[in-house]
């Protein structure tokens, strides 16, 4: 063999190594991936009280509840992390607000379910309300609130037999996986009065 096809030879094996190697080490899609609007890391949200307030920002708190849950329930869950793909994407809408009457938290979240293609596959709401004083520990009393409201999304997941398919089986073949961060621009589907989960109360 002359000098030229040895070198030609050898460079095309260590092309076929690093491919091998590429898509050996190319991550398994996560079984959930969450997407939360960046704006609700950016901007506060304020409840209210008569004589004080509390400021916090929604998208920590929801993401620490929701990753905790959701790795507990399935073992692989991931935030939207720029165009990570996942077996299914998960889009949450957190919403709270403080009663000071009736010293009682009420909190909110809107999940919409969709395959890792982008295909919708469900919408639940569920509220969650929780009696305590604005001004004792609220940073612990909002995280048990969107923890139990994880919670009831999760359980609602576990019924669907079309979330739990996606889940197991991932996107088909002949499917494209939807980088997370186009969940921004996937169209909302409107909660109905069969998505509403029941209240929780704790």
């Amino acid at each position: 063999m002359g000098i030229g096809k040895y070198i030609l030879s050898a460079l095309l094996a260590s092309s076929l190594t690093l491919t091998h190697v590429a898509f050996a080490q190319e991550p398994e899609p996560a079984d959930v991936v969450v997407y939360i609007n960046p704006l609700e890391y950016k901007h506060p949200v304020k409840l209210w009280h008569f004589y004080y307030d509390y400021w916090y920002t929604q998208g920590p708190a929801v993401e620490a509840a929701a990753i905790d849950v959701l790795n507990h329930a399935y073992g692989k869950a991931s935030m939207c992390d720029g165009n990570n793909i996942g077996k299914t994407l998960v889009r949450i809408v957190p919403n709270m607000f403080y009663n000071p009457h009736m010293t009682t938290f009420y909190g909110k979240l809107t999940a919409e379910i969709f395959t890792g293609s982008g295909k919708p596959l469900g919408a639940y709401m569920t509220e969650v309300e929780k009696s305590g004083f604005l001004d004792v520990a609220p940073a612990a009393q909002i995280a048990a609130i969107y923890r139990t409201a994880m919670q009831n999304v999760v359980d609602k997941m576990k019924t669907d037999p079309a979330v739990q398919e996606a889940i197991k089986n991932g996107v088909p073949q002949s499917e494209t996986s939807t980088p997370c961060s186009m969940m921004s621009v996937l169209p909302s589907r409107r909660v109905n009065a069969n998505d509403l989960l029941n209240t929780f109360e704790r």
